[in-house]
């Protein structure tokens, strides 16, 4: 078994970045899910409610991230943005302390959305932990919904497809690593792994929402894959696919490295 695949998400609910290899840092991969689009109350936006959000693409130039959509020019906002615009911000139930990245890319994304909204930056001082009914110790994290890192197998994603008319691709569950070598949804049954030289705690499965069900390529919401995943993948009446982990330590992680099971789950 091996990490096929890598993905950092810069922007919540915007596309995804393959890499070759991404350091780990105290919240999750570096730089993932550090910025967020919100609404005028400071609620958080994503492809729920906001499914075009899956045409922004993003890249990562120097000191900046660099944020392209088609019709309008790239917008450049700086990794560590500077700014005296301190706000309050609403992610599930955390209210979270926010920089606000200004003016310019705020008109630039209420372009391309159609709709009011702000960019916002998570400085390192803010305070956000993971949920610890199954942290083993407080684990801060980033804008993510709720851990600081997804796994998802290519055989449970093989088998999904095998079972719909239209395969989907993985960009539709979003997750930073990508297994190759395992059996279809072994994945559930693991409760510590090592990938290459860092131990993850495998928290909870992951709940789907509607996301899945958003092309990535055109940002339009269609009824499956989710529709087919509640046929077979339903769990005390939530929809599971993927595994949510808990690193155990920084360090870099990088495709092709191995990976052990270290414990199983209780069954």
């Amino acid at each position: 078994m091996h990490l096929k695949e890598l993905y950092v998400y810069p922007i919540k609910s915007a596309r995804g970045i393959s890499m070759k290899s991404a350091q780990l840092d105290a919240r999750g991969l570096e730089l993932d899910r550090r910025w967020m689009l919100i609404d005028d109350d400071g609620g958080f936006l994503t492809q729920r409610k906001n499914p075009r959000m899956a045409l922004l693409r993003v890249e990562v130039r120097e000191k900046h991230l660099v944020v392209r959509t088609d019709g309008l020019q790239e917008l450049t906002v700086p990794i560590h943005p500077v700014s005296e615009m301190a706000r309050r911000v609403q992610i599930w139930k955390d209210t979270v302390d926010a920089v606000d990245c200004g003016d310019d890319a705020a008109r630039w994304f209420t372009s391309m959305l159609g709709r009011s909204c702000r960019l916002v930056y998570m400085p390192d001082e803010a305070r956000r932990i993971a949920d610890l009914r199954y942290a083993r110790q407080e684990s801060p994290v980033s804008f993510v919904d709720a851990f600081p890192l997804l796994l998802i197998s290519k055989a449970s994603l093989d088998d999904l497809n095998n079972r719909l008319a239209e395969p989907v691709t993985m960009d539709r569950f979003r997750p930073n690593l990508v297994i190759e070598g395992c059996a279809t949804y072994e994945e559930d049954t693991w409760e510590r792994i090592q990938i290459g030289q860092t131990s993850f705690h495998v928290a909870k499965p992951c709940v789907r929402c509607t996301v899945p069900n958003v092309d990535q390529k055109t940002g339009t919401r269609g009824v499956e894959p989710l529709r087919t995943l509640e046929s077979y993948r339903t769990f005390d009446g939530k929809v599971c696919f993927g595994q949510n982990l808990i690193h155990e330590g920084k360090g870099i992680l990088r495709v092709g490295d191995p990976l052990s099971v270290m414990s199983l789950k209780a069954m």
